[in-house]
């Protein structure tokens, strides 16, 4: 455990820059220049697929976009949001927001790039990307001693 001495209540301001300047840049939370969060990621592998899980709770399967160019798999969504309130041909009050995030990732070389599967459920977009055969993990044997 770390003390750290505070002059009333708070950090030295020093403290402040020293920690904002050597900081590692995927240290930070993930915010967008929206003040939106982008959606966090579980990437797991298995013995014969990698799954990507991207965290999206509110969205629709229509919301997200998929590409994959050569080795890099991006996701991408764009949502637009519009409430009017009008009182004879006035505003009262207009609300409106948009949301943007994209995510990319270089998938290795052993991939089946034409066998990837998407699915989204219960606030979860899930990629399934399987492994080239030759890339599959083979099981364990006995080798004879001649």
């Amino acid at each position: 455990m770390t003390l750290v001495k505070r002059e009333n209540g708070y950090a030295p301001l020093s403290q402040f820059f020293d920690d904002f300047l050597t900081r590692d840049l995927f240290d930070w939370p993930s915010f967008s220049n929206t003040n939106t969060t982008i959606p966090k990621v579980n990437i797991q592998e298995t013995d014969n697929d990698f799954w990507v899980e991207m965290a999206a709770p509110g969205m629709k399967k229509e919301d997200f976009k998929i590409e994959l160019d050569n080795e890099l798999l991006t996701i991408s969504s764009e949502v637009k949001h519009e409430h009017n309130e009008e009182e004879k041909g006035r505003y009262t009050r207009r609300e409106f927001s948009y949301q943007s995030f994209q995510r990319s990732f270089r998938l290795p070389e052993t991939v089946e790039e034409d066998k990837i599967k998407a699915k989204y459920e219960e606030g979860v977009l899930k990629l399934m990307i399987p492994k080239r055969e030759e890339a599959r993990r083979k099981p364990a044997r006995t080798i004879k001693i001649s």
